[in-house]
């Protein structure tokens, strides 16, 4: 681990969406140990027709709990990316408290069940791009006026179903796709201010989004209760390397790169992160 006091991101601030667990705790606990300091946030309730739980305020504040025992400072709330006021209100207090704002992950997101296009749900569709296409584009319109630091990173995480199509997850797919037109616009935008935009796209990444019962039961419905073990391989297929399934700090280090200065020349670019399944023929 690097000294945080010289890291990486040392002395930034990051804002943090989706932060309680999974992928955003672990964005939040990779950039502290390269010396940022943490807004966090999480909507810490469950969401009307995803089929996992969510996050608890438990869960927000053990990521807490971790970032400082990184070394960093860390201030959290309970907020839903689908509404602006409350994304501001996380804001001004944390940027009262720690400073500055210099790097913004917009990670927040949920997966739907899957089911062909013509089949889903009009309340499921929309609560999709309400929370993984809105929810991206509040999160940044809330953190801008912030950005006054001489520059910074705005890093939207997407999906390898952002870069390629998928089967029997048309709502999933259509909202990440949405995602890089977005950070393609933003980049253009935001280049004459410093500020670069870029979005990651994980594959399966071993989190309660892939790692839940119902999931689990979709892909081995021939099980009465089947586990990861028993479906790691189906998921693995879909990938090129010989990887079942992803960890989730291998996207934090994306994070890591593209906020920090090593990514200086870097923006408008769409970065897999996925064992090569959007280029799998």
């Amino acid at each position: 681990m690097y000294d945080n006091r010289i890291g990486r991101v040392a002395g930034k601030v990051a804002f943090i969406t989706g932060a309680a667990r999974g992928q955003g705790r672990e964005h939040a606990i990779r950039l502290a140990e390269e010396g940022a300091d943490i807004i966090a946030v999480d909507v810490c309730a469950d969401i009307d027709g995803v089929a996992y739980p969510g996050a608890t305020e438990d869960d927000l504040a053990d990521t807490a709990a971790l970032v400082e025992k990184a070394g960093r400072r860390i201030v959290t709330a309970k907020a839903d990316v689908r509404d602006l006021d409350s994304l501001r209100v996380a804001l001004e207090r944390g940027v009262a408290t720690l400073g500055a704002l210099d790097i913004v992950v917009a990670n927040a997101g949920i997966s739907g069940s899957p089911a062909q296009a013509a089949l889903i749900e009009q309340s499921a569709w929309q609560t999709m791009l309400d929370i993984n296409l809105t929810g991206v584009w509040l999160t940044v319109k809330a953190a801008l006026p912030h950005m006054t630091n001489g520059g910074g990173s705005i890093i939207l995480i997407s999906s390898m179903l952002g870069l390629r199509g998928g089967g029997y997850m048309a709502h999933y797919a259509s909202a990440k796709h949405a995602v890089v037109g977005l950070m393609n616009s933003l980049a253009n935008e935001l280049a004459p201010q410093s500020i670069r935009v870029n979005s990651i796209h994980p594959g399966n990444v071993l989190t309660p989004m892939i790692d839940n019962d119902q999931f689990h039961r979709t892909l081995r419905p021939d099980l009465a209760e089947p586990t990861m073990a028993d479906t790691a391989a189906i998921i693995g297929h879909f990938h090129m390397l010989p990887k079942p399934v992803i960890e989730a700090r291998a996207v934090s280090n994306a994070v890591l790169f593209l906020a920090s200065d090593e990514a200086q020349y870097i923006t408008g670019a769409a970065l897999p992160v996925d064992a090569g399944a959007v280029a799998k023929f």
